[in-house]
């Protein structure tokens, strides 16, 4: 049975109430984390199909709106709140969350890609289509390697995205073809956009409605399935990072949308592709990345709790996080990464996580509740666990993170094991285009 760590206890006049507010059910480690900073917490999860997620860890509600006025600081774990943020601002609340700008940077990419263009970032060319007909013909007129990326609500289906391989764009037709036969109904919109060979990167960091909290959180995501990138786009399998302060990526990136996202509260990240000739950003997430805020907990120093206060009051923060290097790796069950509550009851509901011996640090619950001192699978889509690690070098965090997912026994649990092993690859590769100077 895992041991849930002891809590820091504050002075009372330090306590801080915080109220969550989740759209799936993806934040309750963070309102665990500020928990056992000696906060109060409250946590309202909206999706139905995934009200008992976080369901003995944190304290929680139906109604969020109940509880405003007892909040001191409200955070919201995803886009498109930006109107009730915005509303709730003006009515004096500290909290964390998008405007109605940023909601659109992410659900319009041709708005979002126009508006780092205005901003002053190199962007790749893109079309913007509503007809798969026409995205078609055009392809046909232009040939060349093309990535397609649904837009809109349909971005959250990953599996959805296609990187093409072929350089006359074939397999792209072929794929839009497809598109069209089985998901024309869910993709309404979607961007292709010129392919760039190089390395991916994101950079994000926490913004206080007017600034940058630096430093920096440079990372790279795995978003396949199965090891060597392979298999259907999961959102992410696991990630890699390290914190910097200020660097050529983050002022040819971040650094340039200052001015463009004030009033925004919260992390705000832009995934790249840099080369020798320049850096391409590819799409803006105003919001928390998941298992990207795993990971950063498993780096950052300071209190969340006094982090997000502070930028959702607009205030400076010395931010602290340990040097080296962190890995987070995502332990899935069936049927991740498809969205499937029959297939889940059938394999997976309520299925117990067992750890061998106590080892809670680095152990990251998603889709799980806890029940009578145990943790318990949840949800319907077998997200389960994010484990993470850090070190020196990326060998010693990939060990670490790796040791404490060999801990661990779920019933049909899968993960990658290569997650951080291209990393001398890509690091060398920005250091010496000078990406990292």
């Amino acid at each position: 049975m895992l041991i849930l760590p002891s809590v820091v206890r504050y002075e009372k006049r330090n306590r801080m109430n915080f109220l969550f507010v989740s759209r799936w059910g993806l934040i309750h480690d963070l309102a665990m984390q500020v928990q056992k900073e000696g906060h109060e917490v409250k946590y309202c999860i909206l999706s139905k199909e995934d009200r008992e997620v976080g369901d003995g860890f944190v304290q929680k509600v139906e109604n969020w709106e109940e509880f405003k006025t007892w909040a001191d600081v409200i955070i919201f774990d995803d886009s498109d709140f930006g109107d009730v943020c915005e509303k709730l601002r003006k009515e004096g609340k500290a909290v964390v969350g998008g405007t109605k700008y940023t909601d659109k940077l992410e659900f319009d990419r041709d708005f979002g890609t126009a508006e780092m263009k205005a901003a002053g970032l190199q962007t790749l060319p893109s079309w913007e289509f509503t007809s798969f007909d026409t995205a078609i013909e055009f392809v046909k007129s232009n040939p060349s390697r093309y990535v397609v990326k649904p837009s809109g609500d349909a971005q959250n289906e990953k599996v959805l995205s296609y990187v093409g391989q072929e350089e006359d764009g074939r397999d792209v037709i072929t794929m839009l073809e497809r598109y069209k036969k089985g998901w024309s109904k869910k993709m309404k919109a979607f961007q292709v956009q010129k392919f760039v060979a190089g390395v991916e990167v994101a950079i994000g960091a926490f913004f206080n409605g007017k600034d940058f909290i630096l430093p920096a959180f440079i990372n790279f995501e795995h978003k396949r399935m199965m090891n060597g990138d392979i298999g259907p786009a999961t959102g992410e399998m696991g990630t890699t990072g390290f914190w910097a302060s200020d660097t050529k990526l983050y002022r040819e990136t971040l650094a340039k949308m200052r001015d463009r996202i004030q009033g925004y509260v919260g992390y705000f990240d832009i995934n790249c592709i840099v080369n020798a000739r320049g850096f391409y950003p590819l799409e803006v997430t105003p919001r928390y990345g998941y298992p990207t805020i795993n990971l950063q907990m498993e780096g950052v120093l300071s209190k969340w709790g006094e982090l997000h206060a502070a930028c959702a009051r607009g205030e400076n923060f010395v931010l602290r996080t340990k040097r080296g290097l962190q890995v987070a790796v995502v332990v899935a069950v069936p049927p991740f990464p498809f969205v499937d509550p029959g297939a889940f009851k059938r394999f997976s509901e309520d299925a117990p996580i067992i750890f061998k011996k106590p080892l809670p640090e680095g152990v990251h619950p998603c889709d799980v509740k806890l029940v009578e001192g145990e943790w318990h699978l949840t949800g319907n889509s077998g997200y389960a666990l994010v484990v993470t690690g850090s070190g020196s070098t990326m060998e010693d965090a990939r060990r670490e993170c790796y040791n404490r997912v060999r801990n661990i026994m779920i019933p049909n649990m899968f993960y990658r094991t290569d997650i951080g092993e291209r990393w001398m690859r890509d690091s060398d590769l920005l250091q010496t285009w000078g990406a990292l100077t």
